[in-house]
């Protein structure tokens, strides 16, 4: 019965190197033999996975669906195979995808409390914006992420914590003068935020509406610090949430940081795990184990 879990292997692996010839090296097999392989799959669908080329294989839409649905079967199989062979929560590996903002600053004191509790725990971490971390969740890349609910339907979410926002600006800005930024003081300020691949990006357009400030669309900053050094040359208010502003920006000469007071300046942060799987109590030890990571940080658990 056709494809087999190996052609699923296969045709996965093609499609992220982009050519036959890279893939059969990495797999360990003959050129020709991948090829047949993959031909009968595509023989027994009635589909065309891949476009041939003399530049190499690209993958068609329909193989890209193929592609997504394979790579969550590869990962259940291999799950299961760890679940099997050991004891360990999470099958003795846990796949930890962050937002950027978040992991430097919660992580160390999880991961120095799983450790401590489970020390044969393997435990890998990737920090990406949003979207990447959507579709990790989605097609088994992660075995959990943590990150904004609103972004991810469908997954089993765990309430962590809530995130107020501050704003930064260069030391000569009138709000070097305030204890603290109201929606009254944006108004007409121009606002800097990340890409709109980032949560924060959407939240800071929201708050731009309430109060009249403006979103800037000569810059969108690929990290924190790159907006927060943008803001320091005077381009306009960088809009960072709490962890970031009050372990980091604070300490930085080259700006003034100010807590925001205003409706709608915060935002939730969840530990999310696939809806498909099934759960046991280290899930619920891992939530207990970050929440308490937060805590520790000053942020409003729950």
């Amino acid at each position: 019965m056709r494809p087999t879990f190996r052609q699923l292997e296969y045709i996965v692996t093609v499609h992220q190197l982009g050519g036959f010839g890279l893939a059969a090296e990495t797999l360990h097999v003959s050129q020709p033999s991948l090829s047949s392989q993959i031909a009968a799959v595509e023989a027994d669908l009635g589909v065309q996975l891949f476009k041939r080329g003399r530049n190499g294989a690209q993958t068609t839409a329909k193989g890209l669906e193929f592609v997504h649905r394979a790579r969550r079967i590869i990962s259940e199989v291999e799950s299961l195979r760890s679940v099997m062979a050991t004891d360990l929560p999470f099958g003795g590996r846990l796949r930890l995808g962050a937002l950027p903002s978040i992991g430097p600053y919660l992580l160390p004191q999880v991961m120095q409390s799983l450790h401590r509790d489970e020390p044969d725990l393997r435990v890998i971490v990737r920090e990406e914006n949003t979207l990447n971390l959507d579709e990790g969740i989605r097609n088994g890349r992660f075995d959990a992420i943590i990150s904004t609910p609103e972004d991810h339907p469908n997954t089993r979410q765990y309430p962590l914590f809530t995130e107020p926002l501050w704003v930064c600006a260069s030391p000569d800005h009138a709000i070097a003068s305030m204890d603290e930024v109201t929606a009254a003081n944006l108004t007409g300020q121009r606002l800097l935020t990340l890409d709109t691949g980032h949560r924060l990006a959407r939240i800071v357009y929201g708050l731009a509406g309430l109060s009249g400030g403006i979103v800037s669309d000569d810059y969108e900053g690929t990290s924190l610090d790159s907006i927060l050094l943008m803001a320091a040359t005077g381009a306009g208010i960088a809009v960072l949430p709490d962890l970031f502003a009050r372990r980091q920006a604070v300490h930085r000469k080259e700006v003034v940081v100010r807590p925001l007071v205003m409706t709608d300046a915060n935002r939730g942060i969840s530990l999310m795990f696939p809806d498909n799987r099934t759960f046991d109590d280290s899930r619920e030890r891992l939530v207990g184990v970050m929440r308490e990571a937060a805590k520790a940080l000053d942020l409003a658990v729950g």
